[in-house]
């Protein structure tokens, strides 16, 4: 399959300039850029789309260079509905670092190049930014831009700041055209009148065709929200901002009617393996075998095989199975990320389920353990139960009261 087959059938493409996506990425290796913004100390899921065709097109061949918008970032894209608050120098610089180094990990073993695109725009003079290259924008042109138009229609107005940026991007697009034989850019389909300002300065500037790939906003089906974080539901790739454990709930709970798509974007596993996987999900939803292919596959893929391991036993215990055989990180997992109470042995049942929080009283409790809704240790608790170390692995046992309800008891 070709690398343009393989890359439409996943999903990836939204829009191209230029002939066909074959033309431009089924032929001679080519020097393709993408870009990121340091608006946050950290990529999120939404993201991860464009570092995935990135992945997918320096596996073909093609040499990538990322640039971090240390530059770009000062002012930052406009918005449709507000003003972007400008940050200070230092944190703009520390973003830059940390995106920096995230990527990098995410991108060991491939032919890949990091830019600052501070170290260019830093360095230009108004005036002759002004003559060489505002002069082959019109603002005629600039302000049919879907971000600009908005704006300038609402009470939010637009600064000149801002709408200077297209002009920012474009350059960016040039420099690198010039300087490192850069001949495609990729980015989010709401970049696309930013990445076409490129590709019209490097025509009219220096008469020589590059080109613009987009690919399509990864948007939640059940909510309509995109992923980003703006929409204030970030999932960061950075595990301090977002923990391995609550990484692969998030994808674990995909809805059915996005499981599949995601499955082709944000993982390598063959469009044949997913094609099976598809059928299965759809002969026994209910087992959400795609979600859990989906979950372990993209946390393994940003956080590590470990961490991916881990999530999975921590989310199997939490969710019906039983404590076995727990590593230390598994044990800090799986007490991190759920409720968890100190108790002795000796203690009665009544008394913890009241310690835990699962019961209001004791009244409650005695409620609970006569209806048979209480287990303790994978055993179901009586009125007479009290706690005893065959109940726990590890000097940690799981309370249970009905199906979701659950504490992490752990011995003092």
């Amino acid at each position: 399959m070709s690398l343009a087959n393989e890359l439409e059938k996943r999903g990836f493409i939204h829009q191209i300039s230029g002939p066909s996506l074959a033309e431009i990425v089924d032929g001679e290796q080519r020097t393709i850029y993408h870009g990121i913004d340091p608006t946050a100390d950290s990529a999120h899921a939404g993201n991860m789309v464009l570092w995935m065709l990135l992945r997918h097109l320096a596996q073909a061949g093609h040499k990538i260079i990322f640039l971090v918008g240390g530059g770009t970032g000062m002012i930052g894209d406009p918005k449709p509905d507000t003003e972007r608050e400008l940050k200070e120098p230092t944190a703009v610089a520390e973003n830059v670092t940390k995106l920096k180094n995230q990527a990098e990990r995410f991108f060991t073993g491939y032919d890949i190049e990091f830019v600052d695109n501070l170290q260019w725009l830093g360095e230009l003079k108004l005036i002759d930014f002004l003559r060489d290259i505002g002069k082959h924008y019109t603002v005629n042109e600039l302000i049919k831009k879907d971000a600009i138009a908005t704006r300038l229609t609402s009470d939010t107005g637009l600064s000149y700041t801002e709408f200077a940026y297209p002009l920012l991007q474009g350059y960016d697009y040039l420099q690198l055209f010039e300087t490192k034989g850069c001949t495609i850019q990729v980015g989010g389909s709401d970049q696309w009148g930013n990445i076409i300002s490129g590709v019209e300065l490097v025509r009219r500037k220096v008469q020589a065709e590059v080109y613009a790939i987009t690919t399509p906003l990864i948007v939640d089906k059940s909510t309509g929200k995109k992923f980003g974080k703006s929409e204030g539901n970030a999932v960061w790739l950075d595990p301090e901002k977002t923990s391995p454990y609550q990484f692969y709930q998030f994808w674990l709970n995909v809805s059915d009617d996005s499981v599949i798509e995601h499955l082709k974007r944000f993982t390598f596993l063959p469009l044949v393996e997913i094609d099976q996987i598809a059928q299965n999900h759809e002969m026994e939803p209910g087992a959400r075998v795609a979600q859990k292919a989906l979950a372990f596959a993209v946390t393994t893929l940003v956080h590590g095989t470990e961490a991916a391991e881990a999530s999975l036993k921590v989310s199997n215990i939490l969710f019906g199975g039983e404590i076995t055989e727990l590593t230390l990180e598994e044990q800090n997992v799986l007490q991190a990320n759920a409720p968890t109470t100190v108790v002795m042995l000796d203690t009665d049942i009544v008394s913890v389920l009241v310690e835990s929080g699962l019961a209001t009283s004791k009244r409650e409790a005695r409620t609970f353990l006569e209806a048979g809704a209480v287990s303790l240790g994978g055993q179901k608790a009586t009125l007479e139960t009290v706690l005893t170390e065959a109940l726990f692995t590890n000097r940690i046992a799981i309370l249970k009261r009905g199906k979701k309800q659950l504490c992490v008891l752990t011995l003092k």
